[in-house]
């Protein structure tokens, strides 16, 4: 019987597990149901691909998005595990094919979308097959409270309770807040499971966060540091994807875009020219994304603020999976909370969910939109305040972010912030954040004077100060409770109790402020022959390319580099490689050793 370590070696070329991973393969191989939080890029397919092929059955990997189950299905059939996909890209005569087959045995892994579980076909054969293990991917998307609701995966409890012998079941997410693992558990009845969260951290990422008065020129900057990489571009709306679209290509660039508003052959197509390198750069609304598993993406570019922080994590998380270093940047503007404030109240209405909890959500949209507010705004370690925010306990020095990087200076703003909540009490707490900049900067705007506000004391107090310094100021008043933002169609700054020790001159505020940024390296720094890894890329294209499958799916860039520093000569110093598992030992080795000598007899030379 294989065990543990020699599949993980065997099929996925590792010689030892992951934080957490272990734990999980150990929990699913005793017959129990598990809970799995683990970052993107963590290793959470492996937690179940493994008991898969220890288990005599068959495992059923739900799963949300066809491109995912592609990909999955194209590595693991890569690495010499049978496997195979259902869902609706399939025509009658594969889907026929695939269930005969599995009937015959010959799977050990199958993915099915939710869609799928319900059709007499399928339920049929399933009837005919050992079931061992159910993984639920992305299983945050059967919570009505999770970011990526579908109403689909409610037909996953239906399926299971209709098998006449109950698997053991697993369930496998990025991302989900206490409420979010209670709901997957309760809708998936879970069987006292083993819960495992291996914690948020990603410290191959740098996060960043820049203000820009140009995100246009900003971006072309940050993409012209990173030129010839791979990396996403998220943006709010289908125009603005257009616009930037547009304005890379314009200047240059060899990008391609998705969004709901294209074709399904266009975003197909785009689809592939991004994950099969032909464009290196991918610019699309959130509808992108969930399931990719491009394993080289060296940068996620936000150009707008993200709704809340799951949705930004999940998405910048799709930067770096095969372990290198990558960026994850944010471009903010204070029109970005404007925006998602609109989308948020203009969401076409759940038909899952009552009046009542169609407000419930509304208002968590909104105090989380608050949360990612702060996120960009905040002077603080940007990785501490979002590890802090999943209820993870880390440093408030990372070393790897924008504010970390940056020299700043604390000042006192005691007396401006004074100023700030004397003018908000004054007008009777009725205006928001740009009116009572606009009162304390002494601005002649029309609806201003119309109201006589020009003749409040606090007007023109702070006519000295920039717009950008007084919004700083109130936005660190928000977050750290002085002030809160009142109402969402209309939102109004409002005073809090905490507000009376500053008015009152109990306490003192100290504020940080950027005094000066270094400037990242986007240099990769890793020692090895360069040239080498070229020409081993260059392999590996013309394998992808004979095959039809994404690049990464023969060898990840990891793997490559890990090639250059070995530099391995034998098949035994190949299988040591990291991500070199004997099926591709037995596929490629021979040709990649071969580039690898032929290098190594040149220097000699």
């Amino acid at each position: 019987m294989k065990d543990k370590f020699s599949v993980l070696k065997e099929y996925f070329g590792h010689d030892s597990y992951r934080a957490g991973q272990e734990q999980i393969v150990d929990s699913l191989l005793s017959g129990k149901d598990v809970l799995c939080i683990m970052p993107t890029g963590a290793g959470k397919s492996v937690c179940y691909q493994v008991p898969a092929l220890i288990f005599d059955g068959v495992t059923i990997v739900v799963s949300p998005l066809i491109s995912l189950m592609k990909d999955q299905v194209g590595s693991l059939v890569q690495s010499g595990v049978a496997a195979a996909y259902i869902n609706s890209s399939l025509s009658p005569n594969q889907y026929a094919k695939v269930l005969k087959n599995t009937v015959a045995g010959k799977y050990k892994i199958i993915y099915v979308a939710p869609e799928r579980l319900a059709t007499p076909e399928f339920l049929d054969v399933c009837e005919k097959v050992n079931i061992s293990l159910i993984a639920v991917d992305e299983a945050h998307c059967v919570s009505q409270w999770g970011q990526d609701f579908r109403p689909s995966y409610l037909k996953i409890t239906e399926f299971i309770s209709s098998l006449s012998r109950r698997p053991i079941v697993g369930a496998f997410t990025a991302t989900a807040t206490d409420e979010v693992k209670a709901d997957i558990a309760r809708i998936l009845q879970l069987h006292n499971p083993f819960m495992i969260t291996t914690g948020f951290d990603r410290p191959n990422l740098f996060f960043g966060v820049e203000k820009s008065n140009s995100k246009p020129i900003k971006l072309l900057e940050l993409v012209q540091e990173r030129s010839g990489r791979s990396g996403i571009i998220y943006c709010a709306t289908r125009k603005t994807v257009e616009d930037v679209y547009l304005l890379l290509l314009d200047n240059g660039f060899s990008a391609t875009r998705y969004h709901a508003g294209l074709s399904e052959d266009e975003r197909r197509i785009n689809q592939d020219d991004f994950v099969y390198d032909r464009k290196p750069i991918m610019v699309a609304t959130n509808a992108f994304g969930m399931g990719i598993d491009k394993s080289n993406v060296a940068f996620v570019i936000h150009y707008n603020m993200p709704k809340n922080i799951e949705s930004y994590y999940q998405e910048a998380g799709r930067a770096g999976r095969d372990g290198e270093n990558a960026d994850c940047i944010l471009l903010y503007a204070p029109q970005d909370v404007r925006t998602n404030q609109f989308l948020i109240e203009n969401t076409e209405p759940n038909p899952n969910l009552t009046e009542d909890e169609q407000r419930i959500v509304r208002k968590r949209d909104l105090a989380r939109l608050k949360y990612m507010t702060f996120y960009s705004t905040t002077s603080d370690c940007l990785r501490h305040y979002m590890l802090k925010y999943f209820g993870e306990k880390s440093s408030t020095y990372c070393g790897n972010c924008s504010h970390c990087l940056s020299n700043f200076e604390t000042v006192d703003i005691t007396i401006d912030a004074q100023k700030i909540l004397s003018c908000i009490a004054k007008t009777g707490q009725r205006f928001g954040k740009k009116m009572i900049i606009d009162i304390l900067r002494g601005s002649k705007n029309a609806r201003l004077l119309s109201l006589g506000l020009d003749k409040q004391s606090t007007y023109g107090l702070m006519s000295d100060q920039t717009e950008k310094r007084v919004r700083d100021i109130v936005d660190y008043l928000d977050e750290k409770g002085y002030i809160i933002v009142h109402g969402s169609e209309y939102p109004v700054l409002k005073l809090t109790s905490a507000s009376h020790n500053v008015l009152h001159s109990n306490i003192s505020l100290l504020m940080k402020i950027v005094k000066q940024q270094e400037k990242k390296s986007v240099d990769a720094g890793n020692n090895f022959n360069s040239t080498m890894l070229d020409a081993l890329k260059q392999l590996r294209k013309k394998i992808a390319a004979k095959q039809n499958v994404p690049a990464y799916i023969v060898f990840s860039d990891a793997t490559l580099m890990d090639m250059c520093k070995k530099c391995p000569h034998t098949p035994d110093e190949f299988l040591g490689v990291s991500g070199v598992g004997k099926a591709k030992l037995d596929k490629y080795g021979k040709e990649f050793i071969d580039v690898i000598v032929g290098f190594d007899s040149e220097n000699d030379n």
